[in-house]
């Protein structure tokens, strides 16, 4: 694609044999585009992008959002209906948040479930959709300042699409856990009736492939309709799996180095928990940006063929 970027990398030995080979892979679906040309876009991407300081934009506002948002779910869960939708929610918190985290915040989160604070669930309400939403939009705002996006929407239209998708995806996670609830219920049944021997392993496992599809699915709403500029025929896309696979390899390394080598609850006490969390929030939302910018890379060499084969 950059003739001065390859006649660089030319001069590297292996890393010069690494693009011939590359530039022989072809990626269906790009008009015979090679799997360099994608590479090379990616990486001009991420460091013309600014990642980090978007990431570090991002995770500021999604962190001002997170405690209000789970303060009006808390609040609502004593009148849903559904047995176990408490435990089974508070079960999904704790997988969602890093290790040493949820127990710091245990104590609240039981006096809320357990009592019904009609004045706080209405100033929840309006408290949470307000964060929720910019939350989401500096999310959208991270993703329309990226290297390969040319078009932006207006400020009114941008809220009200983030506006939409903050309750789309907080509709989605309570879905996900009325579902896991019910699944628990089919695989106690189907043990009842003999069928089953260990009902145990197969609720962990389905309740892993719901986390999968939790994360999978937020992230590819986020990316269909997340930007103007950066059009996604398909619902699941290449961004949405290296995502989802990079956010499960990140939990489970945070998980290890939040138990065996972070010292932040020695060295700052009960901060350190938020330090934690705020750690943890910032890896995602860099993560969450690699993905798109992957899609982005992918969107804008369609373009680029689609020009040279119309000239």
């Amino acid at each position: 694609m950059t003739k001065e970027i390859e006649d660089n990398i030319d001069k590297i030995p292996v890393v010069n044999w690494l693009m011939r080979l590359t530039k022989k892979i072809k990626i269906p679906g790009l008009q015979g585009m090679s799997l360099y040309d994608v590479v090379e876009m990616y990486f001009i991407g991420i460091v013309k992008g600014a990642l980090t300081s978007r990431a570090g934009g991002i995770s500021f506002s999604f962190f001002m959002a997170l405690f209000p948002f789970l303060l009006f779910i808390l609040t609502l869960i004593p009148y849903v209906p559904i047995d176990g939708f408490q435990n089974d929610f508070l079960l999904m918190i704790e997988q969602l948040l890093p290790p040493k985290t949820a127990d710091s915040v245990q104590d609240v989160i039981n006096d809320i479930t357990s009592n019904r604070y009609g004045g706080l669930l209405s100033f929840g309400f309006i408290a949470s959709i307000f964060l929720m939403t910019n939350g989401v939009n500096a999310i959208l705002g991270g993703f329309e300042y990226s290297y390969h996006v040319k078009e932006m929407r207006n400020i009114i239209r941008q809220y009200i699409v983030s506006m939409g998708m903050a309750l789309l995806l907080s509709f989605i996670l309570v879905v996900t856990v009325a579902v896991s609830i019910y699944f628990e219920i089919g695989i106690n049944n189907l043990k009842t009736k003999g069928w089953l021997d260990d009902d145990v392993f197969w609720i962990e496992k389905g309740r892993f492939v719901f986390f999968v599809l939790l994360i999978f699915t937020s992230v590819s709403l986020l990316y269909k309709y997340g930007t103007k500029g950066v059009k996604q025929r398909s619902f699941f896309t290449a961004g949405s799996v290296l995502t989802t696979l990079l956010t499960f390899v990140m939990f489970n390394l945070f998980a290890i180095y939040v138990e065996k080598f972070s010292t932040y609850n020695k060295l700052y006490g009960s901060i350190g928990t938020l330090l934690i969390l705020m750690l943890f929030v910032w890896l995602n939302s860099i993560i969450l940006l690699l993905g798109f910018e992957l899609n982005a890379s992918i969107n804008q060499l369609k373009k680029s063929q689609l020009k040279e084969n119309n000239s």
